[in-house]
């Protein structure tokens, strides 16, 4: 799964010692551009990647993995990103289409079609 955004902050890198050995990991809060924009903590565990080379207010797309699960009756959700990447900027010329707003034609008349008998039948 992709989500793209604007990262809004970087958190401090988190260690520890657990039973299989030391851990690391270190958590950044996106932003979506949506209509209604959203705020994820994102977290990068380990050495996959190195959030040193991004900086904040920089667009990025990040490949995630989101995994719930159960402790004491009490449910926790994670959201894990194993890639990445800077955001493509806008200047490529391909803009991503837009099936809400889809313009008519003042000038063409309306589209007709015959559809045949009409029946009661859903099917």
């Amino acid at each position: 799964m992709e989500i793209t955004g604007k990262i809004v902050q970087i958190l401090p890198e988190e260690t520890g010692e657990g039973r299989n050995g030391p851990w690391k990991k270190q958590s950044f809060i996106l932003e979506t551009q949506d209509q209604y924009p959203k705020k994820v903590c994102i977290t990068v565990w380990g050495d996959k990647l190195n959030l040193q080379s991004f900086g904040e207010n920089e667009v990025v797309t990040a490949s995630i993995n989101i995994e719930s699960r159960e402790y004491n009756s009490r449910w926790y959700t994670d959201v894990k990103a194993w890639r990445l990447v800077k955001a493509e900027s806008e200047a490529s010329g391909i803009a991503p289409p837009d099936f809400g707003n889809v313009p008519q034609d003042s000038q063409a008349p309306p589209e007709v079609v015959d559809e045949g008998p009409m029946d009661d039948l859903p099917f």
